[in-house]
């Protein structure tokens, strides 16, 4: 009898989007964890809103992989997670429409999005905002640095 080798051990990766005013200042934040690795990433826009500082948090992310790898993220977007979970397959289908044949909001982040997921085996997990989740929290806390650097107030922390 062989043995199964381990599974690697996933990246986990916290994710957060926020913005002042919606739409207004936003930033995004991304905490990444592997083992005794750790990665903060953050950035902002000027004009945005917290649904697209949510997709650009995970792209961000996602791009400064260097290798397809087991993912899991945690992100306390709902919009995100059902996005790439549930209804991106019916917006691909339908041409980057909706169900009642409206263009997709944000199409671009989430196009780039399904090209990143593409490379990886990802699992997706929910998680409550504000609420203690220790990842959260620094995501979070990455996401309102964002704002600071959209404003001027600090230099981004991303990969080129």
């Amino acid at each position: 009898m062989t043995e199964k080798s381990p599974s690697p051990r996933p990246v986990e990766i916290w994710t957060d989007g926020a913005c002042k005013n919606n739409p207004g200042v936003g930033g995004w934040g991304a905490w990444l964890v592997w083992g005794e690795h750790t990665l903060e990433l953050y950035d902002g826009e000027t004009l945005t809103t917290n649904n697209q500082m949510e997709l650009t948090a995970v792209i961000n992310a996602l791009s400064a992989m260097k290798r397809p790898c087991p993912i899991i993220i945690h992100t306390d977007s709902s919009y995100v997670k059902d996005g790439i979970t549930k209804w991106i397959h019916g917006w691909k289908r339908n041409g980057w429409r909706t169900a009642d044949k409206k263009p997709v909001k944000n199409a671009e982040l989430w196009q780039k999005l399904d090209e990143l997921v593409s490379a990886h085996s990802i699992e997706w997990r929910w998680v409550k905002g504000h609420a203690g989740d220790p990842g959260n929290e620094k995501a979070d806390e990455l996401a309102n640095l964002g704002v600071e650097a959209a404003l001027g107030k600090r230099p981004a922390k991303r990969l080129k």
